[in-house]
Protein backbone atom coordinates (compact mmCIF):
# COMPACT_ATOMS: atom_id res chain seq x y z
CA UNK A 1 0.00 0.00 0.00
CA UNK A 2 1.19 3.96 -0.78
CA UNK A 3 2.48 4.97 2.45
CA UNK A 4 0.80 8.22 2.94
CA UNK A 5 -2.91 9.07 3.46
CA UNK A 6 -4.26 9.45 0.01
CA UNK A 7 -6.32 12.07 -1.14
CA UNK A 8 -8.22 11.88 -4.60
CA UNK A 9 -11.36 12.09 -6.54
CA UNK A 10 -12.44 9.47 -8.86
CA UNK A 11 -14.35 8.73 -12.24
CA UNK A 12 -15.65 5.70 -13.87
CA UNK A 13 -14.96 5.27 -17.47
CA UNK A 14 -18.54 5.11 -18.65
CA UNK A 15 -19.71 8.08 -16.91
CA UNK A 16 -17.14 10.18 -18.37
CA UNK A 17 -15.25 9.36 -21.66
CA UNK A 18 -18.38 9.13 -23.98
CA UNK A 19 -19.07 6.83 -26.71
CA UNK A 20 -19.00 3.93 -25.12
CA UNK A 21 -21.03 2.14 -27.63
CA UNK A 22 -19.71 -1.14 -27.32
CA UNK A 23 -21.08 -1.92 -23.23
CA UNK A 24 -23.60 -3.33 -21.87
CA UNK A 25 -25.12 0.21 -20.65
CA UNK A 26 -24.77 1.81 -23.71
CA UNK A 27 -27.65 -0.76 -25.21
CA UNK A 28 -29.24 -0.28 -21.93
CA UNK A 29 -29.62 3.56 -22.01
CA UNK A 30 -31.04 3.39 -25.45
CA UNK A 31 -33.71 1.07 -24.74
CA UNK A 32 -37.22 2.26 -24.67
CA UNK A 33 -38.41 -0.03 -22.05
CA UNK A 34 -35.62 1.12 -19.92
CA UNK A 35 -35.55 3.10 -17.18
CA UNK A 36 -32.91 5.29 -17.98
CA UNK A 37 -33.81 9.59 -17.91
CA UNK A 38 -31.41 10.09 -21.03
CA UNK A 39 -28.37 8.06 -22.72
CA UNK A 40 -24.75 9.11 -22.03
CA UNK A 41 -23.70 10.12 -25.31
CA UNK A 42 -20.59 11.78 -25.42
CA UNK A 43 -20.37 11.80 -21.57
CA UNK A 44 -17.69 14.36 -20.39
CA UNK A 45 -15.33 13.56 -23.29
CA UNK A 46 -13.00 12.35 -21.18
CA UNK A 47 -11.80 10.25 -23.47
CA UNK A 48 -9.92 12.92 -25.24
CA UNK A 49 -9.87 15.49 -22.74
CA UNK A 50 -7.98 13.26 -20.09
CA UNK A 51 -4.84 15.26 -19.79
CA UNK A 52 -6.08 18.75 -19.03
CA UNK A 53 -8.17 16.79 -16.20
CA UNK A 54 -5.52 15.20 -14.63
CA UNK A 55 -3.43 18.79 -14.73
CA UNK A 56 -6.56 20.22 -13.00
CA UNK A 57 -6.57 17.58 -10.59
CA UNK A 58 -3.18 18.22 -9.44
CA UNK A 59 -2.81 21.35 -9.65
CA UNK A 60 -6.23 21.44 -6.89
CA UNK A 61 -3.61 19.70 -4.56
CA UNK A 62 -4.83 16.20 -5.35
CA UNK A 63 -2.51 13.22 -5.39
CA UNK A 64 -4.54 10.30 -6.52
CA UNK A 65 -6.79 9.50 -9.32
CA UNK A 66 -9.18 7.00 -9.67
CA UNK A 67 -10.61 5.51 -13.10
CA UNK A 68 -11.43 2.58 -14.71
CA UNK A 69 -10.41 0.70 -17.50
CA UNK A 70 -13.18 -0.04 -19.75
CA UNK A 71 -13.37 -3.75 -20.67
CA UNK A 72 -15.64 -2.74 -24.03
CA UNK A 73 -12.57 -0.95 -25.11
CA UNK A 74 -10.18 -3.27 -24.42
CA UNK A 75 -11.45 -6.56 -25.18
CA UNK A 76 -14.43 -5.11 -27.85
CA UNK A 77 -15.09 -9.35 -28.88
CA UNK A 78 -13.96 -12.41 -26.63
CA UNK A 79 -9.67 -12.59 -26.87
CA UNK A 80 -9.73 -9.67 -29.23
CA UNK A 81 -7.62 -7.21 -27.00
CA UNK A 82 -7.22 -3.37 -28.32
CA UNK A 83 -3.44 -2.27 -28.61
CA UNK A 84 -5.21 1.25 -28.90
CA UNK A 85 -6.99 1.03 -26.26
CA UNK A 86 -4.43 -0.81 -23.92
CA UNK A 87 -2.44 1.95 -25.31
CA UNK A 88 -4.77 5.08 -24.54
CA UNK A 89 -4.83 3.98 -20.63
CA UNK A 90 -1.02 3.49 -20.51
CA UNK A 91 -1.23 7.18 -21.37
CA UNK A 92 -3.53 8.18 -18.78
CA UNK A 93 -1.35 6.00 -15.75
CA UNK A 94 2.18 7.87 -17.84
CA UNK A 95 0.27 10.98 -17.65
CA UNK A 96 -0.61 10.44 -13.55
CA UNK A 97 3.37 9.66 -13.07
CA UNK A 98 3.84 12.83 -14.57
CA UNK A 99 1.26 14.94 -12.79
CA UNK A 100 2.46 13.34 -9.46
CA UNK A 101 -0.91 11.25 -9.15
CA UNK A 102 -1.13 7.78 -8.26
CA UNK A 103 -3.17 5.86 -10.65
CA UNK A 104 -5.78 3.99 -9.02
CA UNK A 105 -7.56 1.35 -11.38
CA UNK A 106 -11.01 -0.16 -11.44
CA UNK A 107 -10.79 -3.31 -13.87
CA UNK A 108 -14.61 -3.21 -13.67
CA UNK A 109 -17.43 -0.11 -13.12
CA UNK A 110 -20.69 -1.26 -13.73
CA UNK A 111 -20.04 -2.12 -17.13
CA UNK A 112 -19.59 -5.16 -19.50
CA UNK A 113 -18.79 -5.77 -23.14
CA UNK A 114 -22.05 -6.76 -24.87
CA UNK A 115 -20.65 -10.02 -25.92
CA UNK A 116 -20.43 -10.94 -22.25
CA UNK A 117 -24.22 -9.46 -22.13
CA UNK A 118 -24.92 -11.81 -24.73
CA UNK A 119 -23.85 -14.76 -22.86
CA UNK A 120 -25.72 -14.33 -19.63
CA UNK A 121 -23.92 -11.54 -18.36
CA UNK A 122 -22.76 -11.80 -14.94
CA UNK A 123 -25.85 -14.19 -14.09
CA UNK A 124 -23.83 -16.78 -15.54
CA UNK A 125 -20.88 -18.59 -13.97
CA UNK A 126 -18.43 -18.65 -16.81
CA UNK A 127 -17.66 -14.51 -16.83
CA UNK A 128 -15.89 -14.54 -13.96
CA UNK A 129 -13.32 -16.63 -15.58
CA UNK A 130 -13.74 -14.35 -18.68
CA UNK A 131 -13.39 -11.49 -16.13
CA UNK A 132 -10.24 -12.61 -14.73
CA UNK A 133 -8.62 -13.23 -18.13
CA UNK A 134 -9.16 -9.37 -18.95
CA UNK A 135 -7.98 -8.85 -15.47
CA UNK A 136 -4.74 -10.65 -16.36
CA UNK A 137 -4.25 -8.34 -19.84
CA UNK A 138 -4.71 -5.08 -18.06
CA UNK A 139 -2.15 -6.27 -15.30
CA UNK A 140 0.34 -7.78 -17.34
CA UNK A 141 0.21 -4.64 -20.58
CA UNK A 142 -0.40 -1.89 -17.78
CA UNK A 143 0.52 -3.26 -13.79
CA UNK A 144 3.82 -1.59 -13.61
CA UNK A 145 2.20 1.97 -13.55
CA UNK A 146 -0.45 0.96 -11.70
CA UNK A 147 -0.30 2.32 -7.42
CA UNK A 148 -3.68 0.24 -6.86
CA UNK A 149 -6.00 -2.18 -8.00
CA UNK A 150 -9.76 -2.35 -7.42
CA UNK A 151 -11.47 -5.46 -9.10
CA UNK A 152 -14.88 -4.91 -8.97
CA UNK A 153 -16.63 -1.38 -8.18
CA UNK A 154 -20.06 -2.17 -5.99
CA UNK A 155 -21.03 -5.93 -6.88
CA UNK A 156 -23.82 -5.15 -4.64
CA UNK A 157 -25.39 -2.50 -6.44
CA UNK A 158 -25.24 -4.08 -9.52
CA UNK A 159 -26.53 -7.47 -8.35
CA UNK A 160 -29.19 -5.95 -6.65
CA UNK A 161 -30.31 -3.56 -9.61
CA UNK A 162 -29.40 -4.90 -12.52
CA UNK A 163 -30.23 -8.74 -11.58
CA UNK A 164 -32.70 -8.97 -8.72
CA UNK A 165 -34.24 -5.38 -10.11
CA UNK A 166 -34.76 -3.72 -13.71
CA UNK A 167 -32.76 0.04 -12.95
CA UNK A 168 -29.36 -0.81 -13.99
CA UNK A 169 -28.63 -3.05 -17.35
CA UNK A 170 -28.99 -5.82 -17.89
CA UNK A 171 -32.61 -5.25 -16.11
CA UNK A 172 -33.31 -8.74 -15.11
CA UNK A 173 -35.26 -8.70 -12.49
CA UNK A 174 -35.40 -11.94 -11.05
CA UNK A 175 -33.88 -13.23 -7.87
CA UNK A 176 -32.91 -16.06 -8.85
CA UNK A 177 -30.73 -13.93 -11.22
CA UNK A 178 -29.45 -12.36 -8.49
CA UNK A 179 -28.36 -14.59 -6.58
CA UNK A 180 -25.88 -16.13 -9.22
CA UNK A 181 -24.61 -12.75 -10.21
CA UNK A 182 -23.47 -12.66 -6.33
CA UNK A 183 -21.95 -15.99 -6.70
CA UNK A 184 -20.10 -14.59 -9.93
CA UNK A 185 -18.75 -11.91 -8.70
CA UNK A 186 -17.67 -13.34 -5.60
CA UNK A 187 -15.96 -15.72 -7.93
CA UNK A 188 -14.57 -13.07 -10.20
CA UNK A 189 -13.12 -10.94 -7.53
CA UNK A 190 -11.29 -13.70 -6.26
CA UNK A 191 -9.86 -14.95 -9.93
CA UNK A 192 -9.02 -11.33 -10.64
CA UNK A 193 -6.97 -10.75 -7.64
CA UNK A 194 -5.31 -13.91 -8.50
CA UNK A 195 -4.43 -12.78 -12.03
CA UNK A 196 -3.65 -9.27 -11.03
CA UNK A 197 -1.22 -10.50 -8.18
CA UNK A 198 0.60 -13.30 -10.94
CA UNK A 199 1.95 -10.33 -12.96
CA UNK A 200 2.68 -7.45 -10.86
CA UNK A 201 3.16 -6.65 -6.90
CA UNK A 202 0.29 -4.21 -6.30
CA UNK A 203 -2.42 -3.84 -3.42
CA UNK A 204 -5.57 -5.29 -4.70
CA UNK A 205 -9.17 -5.01 -3.17
CA UNK A 206 -12.66 -4.85 -4.07
CA UNK A 207 -14.87 -1.70 -3.63
CA UNK A 208 -18.62 -1.55 -2.04
CA UNK A 209 -21.47 0.16 -1.47
CA UNK A 210 -22.28 0.03 2.15
CA UNK A 211 -24.73 2.17 4.05
CA UNK A 212 -24.81 2.91 7.75
CA UNK A 213 -27.89 1.33 8.48
CA UNK A 214 -30.32 2.04 11.63
CA UNK A 215 -32.82 0.02 13.62
CA UNK A 216 -36.44 1.40 13.84
CA UNK A 217 -38.79 0.25 16.39
CA UNK A 218 -37.96 -3.57 16.17
CA UNK A 219 -36.13 -3.47 12.55
CA UNK A 220 -33.45 -5.65 13.83
CA UNK A 221 -34.12 -8.57 11.86
CA UNK A 222 -34.83 -7.16 9.16
CA UNK A 223 -31.88 -5.11 9.18
CA UNK A 224 -29.75 -7.84 9.78
CA UNK A 225 -31.04 -9.83 6.98
CA UNK A 226 -30.84 -7.31 4.41
CA UNK A 227 -26.71 -6.35 5.75
CA UNK A 228 -26.22 -9.91 5.00
CA UNK A 229 -27.79 -9.93 1.65
CA UNK A 230 -26.39 -6.63 0.03
CA UNK A 231 -22.83 -6.07 2.52
CA UNK A 232 -21.54 -9.26 4.55
CA UNK A 233 -20.94 -11.47 1.64
CA UNK A 234 -18.96 -9.37 0.04
CA UNK A 235 -16.75 -8.35 3.20
CA UNK A 236 -16.26 -11.83 3.77
CA UNK A 237 -14.82 -12.28 0.69
CA UNK A 238 -13.01 -9.52 1.06
CA UNK A 239 -10.73 -11.28 3.87
CA UNK A 240 -7.39 -11.10 2.85
CA UNK A 241 -7.40 -8.83 0.55
CA UNK A 242 -4.74 -5.73 0.16
CA UNK A 243 -7.54 -3.39 1.23
CA UNK A 244 -11.25 -2.72 1.24
CA UNK A 245 -12.53 0.21 -0.70
CA UNK A 246 -15.67 1.57 1.33
CA UNK A 247 -18.11 3.67 -0.56
CA UNK A 248 -20.98 5.24 1.60
CA UNK A 249 -23.42 8.17 0.88
CA UNK A 250 -26.10 8.06 3.43
CA UNK A 251 -27.73 6.22 6.33
CA UNK A 252 -31.10 3.91 6.05
CA UNK A 253 -33.64 3.74 8.63
CA UNK A 254 -34.82 0.13 9.02
CA UNK A 255 -38.09 -1.21 10.43
CA UNK A 256 -39.52 -3.97 11.30
CA UNK A 257 -41.26 -3.57 7.37
CA UNK A 258 -37.81 -2.69 5.77
CA UNK A 259 -36.33 0.48 4.84
CA UNK A 260 -38.25 3.57 5.96
CA UNK A 261 -38.81 6.98 3.84
CA UNK A 262 -36.37 9.72 4.68
CA UNK A 263 -37.11 10.78 8.76
CA UNK A 264 -39.07 13.90 8.33
CA UNK A 265 -37.29 16.98 9.01
CA UNK A 266 -34.03 15.57 7.31
CA UNK A 267 -32.35 17.25 4.76
CA UNK A 268 -32.13 15.26 1.24
CA UNK A 269 -29.88 15.56 -1.80
CA UNK A 270 -30.85 15.59 -4.87
CA UNK A 271 -30.85 11.65 -5.35
CA UNK A 272 -33.54 11.59 -2.81
CA UNK A 273 -30.46 10.40 0.57
CA UNK A 274 -30.42 11.73 4.10
CA UNK A 275 -28.08 14.37 4.07
CA UNK A 276 -25.80 12.13 6.63
CA UNK A 277 -22.48 12.36 6.49
CA UNK A 278 -21.21 11.06 9.49
CA UNK A 279 -22.18 7.75 7.61
CA UNK A 280 -19.12 7.09 6.50
CA UNK A 281 -17.80 6.32 9.84
CA UNK A 282 -20.26 3.91 10.82
CA UNK A 283 -19.84 2.29 7.57
CA UNK A 284 -15.69 2.41 7.64
CA UNK A 285 -15.75 0.79 11.35
CA UNK A 286 -18.35 -2.26 10.00
CA UNK A 287 -16.29 -2.87 7.22
CA UNK A 288 -12.69 -3.14 9.17
CA UNK A 289 -15.07 -5.45 11.84
CA UNK A 290 -16.21 -7.69 9.50
CA UNK A 291 -13.51 -7.67 6.63
CA UNK A 292 -10.35 -7.00 8.37
CA UNK A 293 -8.67 -5.22 5.89
CA UNK A 294 -6.99 -1.83 6.01
CA UNK A 295 -10.10 0.05 4.22
CA UNK A 296 -9.94 3.17 1.59
CA UNK A 297 -12.65 5.44 0.67
CA UNK A 298 -12.94 4.92 -2.54
CA UNK A 299 -16.20 7.10 -2.89
CA UNK A 300 -18.02 9.86 -0.84
CA UNK A 301 -19.66 12.70 -1.83
CA UNK A 302 -23.27 14.00 -2.41
CA UNK A 303 -25.63 15.27 -5.51
CA UNK A 304 -26.31 19.04 -4.94
CA UNK A 305 -26.35 22.07 -7.26
CA UNK A 306 -25.37 24.15 -3.69
CA UNK A 307 -21.94 23.58 -3.45
CA UNK A 308 -21.79 25.13 -0.16
CA UNK A 309 -23.40 22.08 1.23
CA UNK A 310 -21.11 19.77 -0.72
CA UNK A 311 -18.46 21.45 1.45
CA UNK A 312 -20.59 21.10 4.58
CA UNK A 313 -21.09 17.62 3.68
CA UNK A 314 -17.90 16.60 3.18
CA UNK A 315 -15.68 18.87 6.06
CA UNK A 316 -18.45 16.21 8.30
CA UNK A 317 -17.54 13.52 6.33
CA UNK A 318 -13.94 14.37 6.86
CA UNK A 319 -14.18 14.69 10.68
CA UNK A 320 -16.05 11.24 10.67
CA UNK A 321 -13.24 9.22 8.49
CA UNK A 322 -10.71 11.47 11.30
CA UNK A 323 -12.56 9.43 14.44
CA UNK A 324 -11.99 6.56 13.03
CA UNK A 325 -8.46 6.80 12.45
CA UNK A 326 -8.33 8.05 15.75
CA UNK A 327 -9.85 4.77 17.30
CA UNK A 328 -7.38 2.72 15.50
CA UNK A 329 -8.82 1.82 12.60
CA UNK A 330 -6.39 1.99 9.36
CA UNK A 331 -7.83 4.22 6.99
CA UNK A 332 -5.69 4.41 3.91
CA UNK A 333 -7.18 7.62 1.74
CA UNK A 334 -9.97 9.55 1.06
CA UNK A 335 -11.27 10.13 -3.19
CA UNK A 336 -14.64 11.97 -3.23
CA UNK A 337 -16.87 11.22 -6.18
CA UNK A 338 -16.64 12.73 -8.55
CA UNK A 339 -14.05 14.54 -10.13
CA UNK A 340 -16.37 15.98 -12.63
CA UNK A 341 -20.42 16.38 -12.89
CA UNK A 342 -21.20 13.37 -15.14
CA UNK A 343 -23.87 10.84 -16.45
CA UNK A 344 -25.40 9.37 -12.77
CA UNK A 345 -26.48 5.92 -14.84
CA UNK A 346 -30.63 5.70 -14.80
CA UNK A 347 -30.60 8.91 -13.24
CA UNK A 348 -29.19 10.69 -16.32
CA UNK A 349 -26.91 14.55 -15.77
CA UNK A 350 -28.90 15.96 -13.43
CA UNK A 351 -27.07 14.92 -10.04
CA UNK A 352 -24.36 16.31 -9.94
CA UNK A 353 -21.74 15.02 -7.96
CA UNK A 354 -18.67 16.46 -9.17
CA UNK A 355 -16.13 18.99 -7.30
CA UNK A 356 -15.60 20.42 -11.55
CA UNK A 357 -18.72 21.38 -13.45
CA UNK A 358 -18.73 20.18 -17.25
CA UNK A 359 -20.69 22.41 -19.97
CA UNK A 360 -23.13 19.69 -21.24
CA UNK A 361 -22.61 22.12 -24.99
CA UNK A 362 -18.91 22.85 -25.04
CA UNK A 363 -17.18 20.85 -22.35
CA UNK A 364 -15.74 23.50 -20.53
CA UNK A 365 -14.38 22.43 -16.87
CA UNK A 366 -14.92 24.87 -13.94
CA UNK A 367 -13.99 23.85 -10.86
CA UNK A 368 -16.52 24.85 -7.92
CA UNK A 369 -15.22 26.33 -4.37
CA UNK A 370 -15.27 22.88 -2.72
CA UNK A 371 -12.94 21.61 -4.98
CA UNK A 372 -10.41 24.73 -4.01
CA UNK A 373 -11.51 23.78 -0.70
CA UNK A 374 -10.96 20.09 -0.50
CA UNK A 375 -7.57 20.68 -2.56
CA UNK A 376 -6.32 22.35 -0.51
CA UNK A 377 -6.93 20.21 2.68
CA UNK A 378 -5.46 17.42 0.34
CA UNK A 379 -2.26 19.65 -0.13
CA UNK A 380 -2.12 20.11 3.53
CA UNK A 381 -1.80 16.20 3.43
CA UNK A 382 -2.16 14.02 6.53
CA UNK A 383 -5.28 11.86 7.50
CA UNK A 384 -8.53 14.00 8.52
CA UNK A 385 -8.13 15.49 12.00
CA UNK A 386 -11.77 14.03 14.09
CA UNK A 387 -12.44 15.10 17.27
CA UNK A 388 -12.51 18.60 17.30
CA UNK A 389 -15.31 20.86 18.76
CA UNK A 390 -18.38 20.71 16.99
CA UNK A 391 -20.06 22.98 15.18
Amino acid sequence: MPGSFLWGAATAAHQVEGGNWNSDWWAWEHDAASPCAEPSGDACDHLNRYAADLALLADLGFDAYRFSVEWARVEPEPDEFSRAALGHYRRVIDACRELDLLPVVTLHHFTSPRWVAARGSWAHAATADRFARFSERVARDLGDGIAMVCTINEPNVVADHGYGGREFAPGFGDEGARERAVEAFVAAHGKARAAVKSRVDVPVGMTLAMTDYQEVDGGGPVLERLRRRTEDVFLEAARGDDFIGVQTYTRARIGPEGPLEPEEGVETTAMGYEFWPEAIGATIARAAEVCGAPVVVTENGIATDDDDRRIAYVERALRAVGRCIEDGIEVRGYFHWSLLDNFEWAHGYAPRFGLVSVDRTTFARAPKPSARWLGERARAGGPPAGRIVDD
